[in-house]
């Protein structure tokens, strides 16, 4: 049984190592591969991650929250779905916590989050 386990975390690992190193407070976007009728097509998904669970297993969710026409939408993603077709991350976030749950009771400038500049380049990966 435990090969089987090894087996199948082998497996994830390689498309857990595709994902962009990013923690809570970043802002992200996920191409999301999306389903209609007989088409596929990819849809960008923008927002702040709140949290991160599991990290480092085969369970690793996150969660994004964006605001769209003034109304939260917050969507979990497993980081190995197939429906994901890649994640950008646009910037990194200075935070203190690792679930931003009170970003929910927030709106305007209450629910900006301050910019990183520790080593983080965007343009350096292009």
């Amino acid at each position: 049984m435990n090969i089987i386990i090894k087996q199948i975390d082998a497996e994830f690992q390689e498309k857990r190592n595709s994902l962009p190193d990013f923690n809570t407070g970043d802002t992200i976007n996920v191409h999301v591969k999306i389903k209609e009728g007989n088409k596929e097509r990819v849809q960008q998904y923008q927002g702040i991650v709140i949290q991160r669970k599991n990290a480092g297993t085969n369970g690793e969710t996150f969660t994004v929250r964006k605001i769209s026409n003034g109304i939260a939408v917050e969507r979990i993603f497993p980081s190995t779905s197939p429906t994901i077709d890649k994640v950008e991350l646009l910037r990194k976030g200075s935070v203190r916590r690792a679930r931003l749950y009170y970003l929910r009771e927030k709106s305007g400038k209450g629910a900006r989050i301050k910019e990183s500049r520790k080593g983080y380049n965007p343009e350096a990966k292009k």
